[in-house]
């Protein structure tokens, strides 16, 4: 059994597995102080299956991937340990996340209206809200992955919206993401964003398609948040 563990470290798997463990354990313990359990057990899960979506997208197009991490009230993520080769990929693995985090946060819906729970229906606005954040069209976030397919200068949008944001709600989370989000702006303003011009070499018809899919998740996700908003309210 010693030699079988030791293996398992030195093979990276057992480490990888305490990662994901440990971090979403410190995310739930810091989440129930603030919230209680229930909702920070939901809201981890949440998280968790948002970054599986990520996670399952890039294994699917062949890429390493590390096992998601979680930091309490940053949000969770998982690190590409091979970088995607165009800008297709990029957007296959952003948009997979806020897909996977929609279709949990609808399901936490679906199950608050058949159980009259308040509880479920507030993790169903949770999960609609944190994807739609992170939807705004900016890198680092998944919006800016996603958006980079059509322009890299879409991400140019996502400064009024992050700014809108900040000022409706502050918190130093968005600060982070506006101070990461410096050097792509500066590269989008440029017109150099990119490794190289072949990364973003493209069907227009792929494009489209994208662009359309990121609309309408944008717009039910809106149109989700402040309906659930309503109902937690009445």
């Amino acid at each position: 059994m010693a030699k079988l563990l030791l293996w398992l470290f030195a093979a990276g798997k057992m480490g990888k597995l305490l990662t994901t463990g440990g971090t979403m354990l410190l995310s739930l313990v810091v989440y129930s102080w603030v919230f209680g359990w229930r909702y920070a057990a939901g809201f981890v899960v949440l998280l968790f299956v948002h970054e599986m979506g990520h996670y399952v997208a890039a294994r699917n197009r062949g890429l390493r991937v590390g096992t998601p991490a979680f930091i309490p009230f940053v949000g969770a993520w998982v690190a590409l340990e091979d970088l995607p080769h165009d800008v297709e990929t990029e957007a296959y693995i952003g948009m997979a996340g806020p897909l996977a985090g929609t279709l949990a946060a609808m399901a936490c819906y679906f199950a608050a209206r058949d159980n009259d729970s308040q509880l479920l229906l507030a993790l169903a606005y949770s999960g609609c809200m944190l994807n739609l954040i992170n939807l705004i069209p900016l890198m680092p976030l998944d919006g800016g992955r996603i958006t980079a397919i059509v322009s890299p200068k879409v991400w140019l949008l996502g400064v009024p919206l992050l700014a809108a944001l900040f000022f409706y709600r502050p918190s130093p989370m968005l600060i982070l993401v506006g101070l990461l989000a410096i050097p792509q702006l500066k590269a989008a303003w440029r017109g150099d964003p990119g490794p190289t011009p072949a990364y973003y070499d493209v069907k227009l018809e792929t494009r489209l398609n994208y662009g359309a899919l990121y609309l309408g998740l944008v717009a039910f996700l809106a149109v989700m948040s402040y309906s659930i908003h309503d109902m937690i309210r009445a």
